[in-house]
Formats: C-alpha cells, sequence, structure tokens
C-alpha cells in the first residue's frame, strides 16, 4: 500500500472488536470533515490522495480505511450496511467530533446519506460522489449479481487476482473506472495493485447489499428526511452507477444541488481533482 500524501498528516488506530480501524488525519483548524472511500480494493489513500491536501488548510480531516480495506486489516467479522454505519459513529466518538460533513465516494456516498438519515444532528453537510445505495437492476441481471456476490470464487479471489496482474488491472481501470484517464494513471495502477497485495478485494457491503429479488440496501424511500445542504457530484460516463439514479436520487432530497460532470467516469476524486477538489471545497466552506 502506498500511504505517502503531499501533507503532513497522522495516522490513528481506533479499536473495535472486530480488529483495528485506521484513519488518516491532517489540518489544525477549521470544521471538520471525514472523507468516506469506495468498496473493494480502495482505501482512504487512493480515494482521497489529491482531496486530503487541498482540504487540509481549511479543514480538521478524517478519513478512515474501512474494514479489511487499506490498514483496517486483518477485520474479524462481515463489514456490512450497518457495521460501516457504527464505524462512522466510532471514528466521530473517537476524536469527540459532535457534528462534521460528510465526503463519501461510492459505497461511502451510500454511508454518508445513510447517516445523514439516522443521524440527523451529527451531519452538517453532505457531499456525495457517485453514491451507491440507490440503484436496482432489471431482473435476470439482479439475479445474476446477486450469485455472482453469493459464489466466494467470483466475489474475492477474481478480485484479488485481477490486482495482480498489471495488465488486467490496467484494463479494468480504463473501463470501469475513469472516461478520460488522469494525469497520474500510472500511479494510480500502482496504488490499486498495492492495495490488492494487501488482500482487500470485494467489499461485504457491496456483496450484502443485494437481495436474491431486491436492493437490501435502497436509500431511495427515505431519502426525503435529509435536511442538510447537499451536493451530488456526477460523472456522465459512470458505468458503476448510472447517472440517471443519481439525477433521480438528488431529485429525493430537499434542496440538494446536483453537477453533472462532463466525460467523466465513476472514480470522481481521481480523474479530475483539479475541477472536483475545488467544487467540494466551495459547498463545505458555503
Amino acid at each position: 500500500m502506498i500511504d505517502d500524501l503531499a501533507v503532513d498528516h497522522d495516522i490513528h488506530e481506533i479499536a473495535c472488536p472486530e480488529g483495528r480501524l485506521r484513519v488518516i488525519t491532517a489540518g489544525d483548524t477549521g470544521p471538520p470533515v471525514v472523507l468516506l472511500s469506495g468498496g473493494g480494493t480502495d482505501s482512504a489513500t487512493l480515494s482521497w490522495r489529491h482531496l486530503i491536501p487541498d482540504l487540509a488548510d481549511s479543514f480538521r480531516v478524517f478519513a478512515p480505511d474501512w474494514p479489511k480495506q487499506g490498514r483496517s486489516q486483518p477485520w474479524r467479522g462481515v463489514a456490512d450496511h450497518d457495521r460501516l454505519v457504527r464505524c462512522v459513529t466510532e471514528v466521530l466518538d473517537h476524536f469527540g467530533l459532535d457534528r462534521v460533513a460528510l465526503v463519501g465516494l461510492s459505497q461511502g456516498g451510500a454511508i454518508s446519506l445513510a447517516y445523514a438519515i439516522e443521524h440527523p444532528d451529527r451531519v452538517s453537510t453532505i457531499v456525495a460522489l457517485a453514491p451507491a445505495g440507490i440503484i436496482d437492476f432489471p431482473p435476470v441481471v439482479h439475479q445474476l449479481l446477486w450469485l455472482t456476490a453469493k459464489i466466494p470464487f467470483l466475489s474475492r479471489t477474481l478480485p484479488s487476482l485481477m490486482s495482480r496482474n498489471r495488465a488486467q488491472t490496467e484494463a479494468f481501470t480504463r473501463r470501469g473506472l475513469f472516461a478520460a484517464l488522469p494525469d497520474d494513471f500510472d500511479q494510480v495502477v500502482d496504488e490499486i495493485m498495492a492495495e490488492g497485495a494487501t488482500g482487500s478485494s470485494s467489499s461485504d457491503w457491496q456483496n450484502t447489499s443485494i437481495g436474491p429479488f431486491r436492493m437490501r440496501v435502497d436509500l431511495r424511500p427515505r431519502l426525503s428526511e435529509i435536511r442538510c445542504p447537499t451536493l451530488f457530484l456526477q460523472g456522465d460516463s459512470d458505468v458503476g452507477i448510472r447517472p440517471h439514479f443519481t439525477v433521480a436520487a438528488a431529485r429525493l432530497v430537499p434542496g440538494a444541488k446536483l453537477i453533472m460532470l462532463e466525460n467523466t467516469g465513476h472514480w470522481i476524486s481521481r480523474q479530475p481533482p483539479a475541477l472536483v477538489n475545488p467544487m467540494i471545497k466551495d459547498f463545505l466552506t458555503d
């Protein structure tokens, strides 16, 4: 795993019954912001490499590795939706944070929205980048995805094997995560392979959020309960979270703002950080 960041930062570990929760912190002054990364082969460093330094001059930044990701492993037990929501509470309580802004990508976007629904008094602002938890699939596709999640070889072994082969990792990253390649594409591939080497692969949240006939995690019926300022950022070429789902979700959150990014894929925080980071910072500052 590649841990270097272009800003002074500290590493903390929160002791949990299942293992340790690793948290990167940066910035000494300003309102607190918690950054929640995506699922699977990801980490706080991978998703937020460019955003952490950009926010640290004006905010206190807290970026946890999800269980079974980065250095939050080994982890005993299932890191499903309810457990990840509790992880956010553990981070807030550990650092004595009463109320925070949440910035979440994909899986982290789902947890950000869910946390604002379940704990509205602890969330000041949300920025949801291509959030999960707001999608569904046609019947046959749904059953195939459910079966994939249920078969250990498919859900865990294949992603791990892919991250050991540079050509396959590059191909997947090009097709699945980016619409236009970032300037640091080679570094991104290096980081994905380094993260894969730690043993992280698919996400318990991803595998448990889909049931045999419907999504077990579907936040859409409760999005209207969110009352804090909310920004949705969505790539128009995202093949992981199709744009129409995010457009529909943004309409359900009272007063939410939506920005559709042209020629942008799923990994919004890494494809155009020079464009996206000021948007996030401005929204958190308003």
